[in-house]
C-alpha cells in the first residue's frame, strides 16, 4: 500500500486545462489510464486517443515521447488493446499496455503448481492462461485471485461475505487482479475486485494488490519505458500520471512522487457537475480541497 500522502492544504491553486497542449511540452513520457479517460466501457472518446497520438509525435527532448497505457483491468495486456482496437482507438496512440493482471501473472507465476480459486467472471480467465496453476473450488485453494464479482451488474461485496469468512477462517491470502473499487459503465457506477479486497482486509485476511494505486506498477511501468529506449526513465518530473480517479491514478502518482492529470468525466462526474452531456466543468476547488490528495492539473476530459 503506498503511503498516505499528506492532505493538501488550500494555498495551492489547481489550473484547469483547455486542452492538453498547453503542458504536453513538459513531458517524456505519460503513464495514461484506460477506462475513464481512452473509453467509458463502452464507448472510445476520440480526443483522448488524438491527444496521446499527438504527444508522441512532438519533437524529442532528448528522447522519444512514450505513451504506456496504464491500466487496473485484470486481464493480460493483449485482451485490453483487442477491446481498444474494437472501440477504435488507434494503435499510435500509445507505446505499450502494463495491466494488473500482467502483475497478477508474474505473482502467481511466482509459485507453480498452486491450488488456485478464481473469485469473478469468466471472462477474466485468460489471467491463468500458460500458468502452471490448477483451479479448484474456494475450500482446496491455497490462494484466491479476484478479478472481480460474479455478476457486477446485480452483486455486493456482502454477497461475498460468507465465502470471505470461510477463507479467512483458513488464512487462505488474496491476491486483487483489479484494486479498482468501482469504474463507469454507460454514466453508472459498478463495482469491481476492490471492494472485495477491500472487505476481505477488513476481516483481516491477506491481500497483495496489483495495480493502481500501489507502487510495484508504477515501476514495473518505468522499467517498461526503459526497456522501449534501452535507456534509463525519465526523470520524475518528466513522468505524467493521467486518470479520473483520485483514489487510485492520482493518489497513486502522488505517492510515487510524478504529477497527474486528472480527467474529470470519469468516475467523479457527478460530484464535479459533469455527468450530463451539455455540462461544464465549473469552479472545483472547494471539492479538491476535501479531497485527502490533488491533481497538479485537472481537464474536463483529454484533448488536445
Amino acid at each position: 500500500m503506498p503511503d498516505t500522502p499528506a492532505r493538501p492544504g488550500p494555498s495551492r491553486p489547481v489550473p484547469t486545462l483547455d486542452g492538453f497542449a498547453t503542458i504536453a511540452a513538459g513531458y517524456d513520457l505519460i503513464l495514461c489510464d484506460v477506462w475513464g479517460v481512452l473509453h467509458d466501457g463502452t464507448n472510445a472518446h476520440p480526443g483522448a486517443g488524438d491527444a496521446l497520438t499527438r504527444f508522441r509525435a512532438l519533437p524529442e527532448s532528448g528522447r522519444p515521447r512514450r505513451v504506456i497505457l496504464v491500466s487496473n483491468a485484470p486481464r493480460p495486456w493483449a485482451g485490453v488493446q483487442a477491446i481498444l482496437d474494437g472501440f477504435g482507438v488507434p494503435r499510435g496512440a500509445y507505446d505499450a499496455i502494463l495491466t494488473s493482471g500482467d502483475l497478477t501473472r508474474s505473482l502467481v507465476a511466482a509459485h507453480p503448481g498452486e491450488r488456485l480459486y478464481h473469485l469473478g467472471p469468466e471472462r477474466d480467465a485468460t489471467i491463468f492462461n500458460g500458468l502452471d496453476v490448477t483451479l479448484v473450488d474456494v475450500a482446496q485453494a491455497e490462494r484466491v485471485i479476484c478479478t472481480g464479482l460474479f455478476d457486477d451488474t446485480c452483486e455486493t461485496a456482502e454477497d461475498y461475505r460468507g465465502t470471505l469468512e470461510a477463507m479467512r477462517a483458513r488464512d487462505v491470502p488474496m491476491i486483487c487482479a483489479n484494486p479498482d473499487l468501482v469504474v463507469e459503465r454507460r454514466g453508472e457506477l459498478i463495482p469491481c475486485a476492490g471492494l472485495i479486497a477491500e472487505a476481505y482486509a477488513a476481516l483481516g485476511g491477506a491481500v497483495t494488490y496489483a495495480g493502481k494505486p500501489h507502487r510495484p506498477v508504477y515501476e514495473a511501468a518505468l522499467a517498461l519505458a526503459g526497456s522501449l529506449d534501452d535507456r534509463a526513465p525519465p526523470e520524475p518530473a518528466r513522468v505524467l500520471a493521467i486518470g479520473d480517479a483520485l483514489r487510485t491514478d492520482i493518489a497513486g502518482a502522488t505517492a510515487f512522487g510524478i504529477p497527474s492529470l486528472l480527467v474529470a468525466r470519469g468516475i467523479h462526474a457527478e460530484e464535479l457537475g459533469v455527468s450530463t452531456a451539455h455540462a461544464t466543468l465549473g469552479d472545483i476547488a472547494d471539492w479538491l480541497d476535501r479531497q485527502a490528495v490533488r491533481p497538479d492539473a485537472v481537464i474536463e476530459r483529454l484533448v488536445w
